[in-house]
């Protein structure tokens, strides 16, 4: 579950981090109040308005802007609110911005010069640990740093068993080229990233740019965090920042039926149940030729009526030229998913794709039986390399 730049640098804060003090705000007249009670709490006169999406690239894109008085945040907020952002990140379709941060400006005058880096914490799944990486190079896509100059992009490994140690930090802010008042604070930034990280049960937290301010401050200037949704049972006040309006409709949807369900681009819809049966299905249509229009998973407990969802909301995508479903039966019964194409059938009409169907397992006699007297036109196959030939022939 990805959190909004707002939610994640609360969270960081409530770890000890320093963070760009900003207010969320749905409406021009809400971020023209915020910008006043910042103004009052902080002292800076000059905000700046950033768009809250689940997507990176905003600045790029439009969706940071400067501004100078209330007048001005009154402007930008209204010229933002509204918009989509279209990049790589957001896919083709964009996304609606329908909140915006106003934050203070912490580029302010001091001592000392302003300096960008960049610091995340992820699992590095090669080793099973849990790895920083860090740049000088803030404020820039970090996989343009990696490749043009990948001696300024640094790893540290954190041992499961031992934690972050203090002479990690010491070594982190060393190469981040501080000194000073700016080293202890950045030992004491990481430290709250990782706690953070950690407590919070995350699968990453991202800040770019990690500012030191010319006070010598390290502070979070943006914040991307990404929740592990196994966890979220743990973190009930988490759950309830997850934002629906972000994700996929047709995924929100799936979730609800309880179907683990991801919508992808190719032409040949899935259904299959359990995850690892699930990816050798879509790795197979693919050497077959075809592309999985989707991964979807209906678990090991799927009744008739989870099944004809399913089919729905296969057949919702346009690109799907076949449907291939492939159950195992262990847990979960073939004669149920049959009762489920069939209502599927039945109800929706001629299915207007090819139809592959592989049901092995418990009670996959019942379930032949069931289908064989829907009259619904199936492709049966028992083997995977059958299916394999049938996707290929359908696709021919």
């Amino acid at each position: 579950m990805n959190l909004h730049e707002y939610q994640a640098k609360e969270l960081m804060k409530s770890f000890g981090a320093k963070i760009q003090e900003g207010i969320m705000a749905e409406s021009v007249d809400a971020a023209v109040e915020a910008a006043k009670k910042l103004t009052a709490d902080t002292g800076t006169s000059w905000h700046v308005v950033k768009a809250q999406v689940h997507a990176g690239g905003r600045g790029k894109a439009g969706g940071v802007k400067l501004a100078k008085n209330l007048d001005e945040v009154r402007e930008k907020a209204g010229e933002i609110l509204g918009m989509t952002i279209t990049n790589r990140q957001t896919g083709p379709k964009g996304k609606l911005v329908r909140k915006v941060l106003i934050a203070q400006d912490v580029y302010y005058p001091g001592e000392s010069e302003t300096k960008e880096f960049y610091i995340s914490i992820l699992l590095d799944r090669n080793t099973g640990r849990n790895v920083f990486i860090y740049s000088t190079e803030g404020g820039m896509d970090i996989e343009e740093v990696a490749e043009s100059t990948p001696h300024l992009v640094h790893k540290e490994f954190i041992d499961p068993h031992l934690g972050l140690q203090g002479y990690q930090l010491r070594k982190m802010a060393f190469n981040l080229g501080l000194s000073g008042a700016a080293f202890k604070d950045m030992t004491k930034f990481i430290q709250a990233i990782y706690n953070t990280y950690i407590k919070s049960d995350c699968s990453m937290v991202e800040i770019n740019p990690c500012l030191k301010t010319s006070d010598n401050q390290i502070i979070a200037v943006d914040g991307k965090i990404s929740l592990d949704g196994n966890s979220l049972f743990r973190h009930k006040d988490l759950a309830e920042m997850r934002d629906v309006m972000e994700e996929d409709p047709t995924e929100v949807e799936a979730g609800e039926a309880g179907l683990n369900y991801v919508q992808l681009d190719g032409n040949v819809g899935c259904m299959v149940n359990g995850a690892g049966l699930a990816m050798a299905t879509m790795d197979m249509i693919k050497l077959s030729g075809g592309e999985p229009a989707n991964f979807l998973d209906v678990g090991g407990t799927a009744d008739a009526e989870r099944v004809e969802k399913a089919f729905r909301i296969i057949l919702r995508d346009e690109k799907v030229k076949a449907i291939l479903v492939n159950i195992f039966g262990g847990i979960v019964r073939c004669d149920r998913v049959a009762q489920g194409i069939v209502d599927a059938y039945n109800s929706i009409g001629e299915i207007p794709v090819p139809l592959i169907v592989r049901l092995q397992g418990t009670n996959a006699k019942e379930a032949k039986e069931l289908i064989d007297k829907s009259g619904l036109k199936v492709t049966p196959v028992i083997l995977l390399k059958e299916a394999a030939e049938a996707v290929n022939k359908v696709l021919a």
